[in-house]
């Protein structure tokens, strides 16, 4: 996994890979989520980015990315594992501010107001769609 670089890792991939990955985003994302929140210094985008994920109205190249990055944050192995306290979520980091980056004027009000009432409701709200 060394060698792997953050673009390949949000390679969008063909339909099937993205149903995959959404399959295992929506199964994992909330009790991943749970134990990183306290890490990621943006939670809210990290919530806002699922959302924007699973709309059906968003671009399939921008929710492939997506998929992509969610993915790698809920899958247990990785660059640095997540249970290493204070540097376990790093990675994840990483490739989620790079997914950002990409596809940040994809993710509307829409997307943010969901994360904002998952986050209040919690743990009520934290749930897939």
């Amino acid at each position: 996994m060394d060698d792997v670089k953050y673009g390949e890792i949000l390679l969008p991939g063909d339909e099937d890979t993205q149903a995959r990955r959404e399959k295992t985003v929506r199964k994992k994302f909330w009790p991943t989520f749970r134990r990183a929140v306290r890490q990621i210094p943006f939670s809210r985008d990290v919530v806002a980015a699922f959302y924007c994920a699973l709309d059906p109205q968003t671009p399939l190249k921008v929710r492939g990315t997506l998929l992509a990055a969610l993915a790698y944050f809920v899958l247990p192995i990785d660059m640095i594992p997540d249970m290493l306290v204070g540097i376990g979520f790093s990675d994840d980091i990483a490739v989620l501010s790079a997914a950002f980056a990409m596809v940040s004027r994809h993710m509307k009000p829409d997307h943010y107001s969901a994360a904002d009432s998952a986050l209040a409701d919690e743990p009520q709200g934290m749930k897939t769609v």
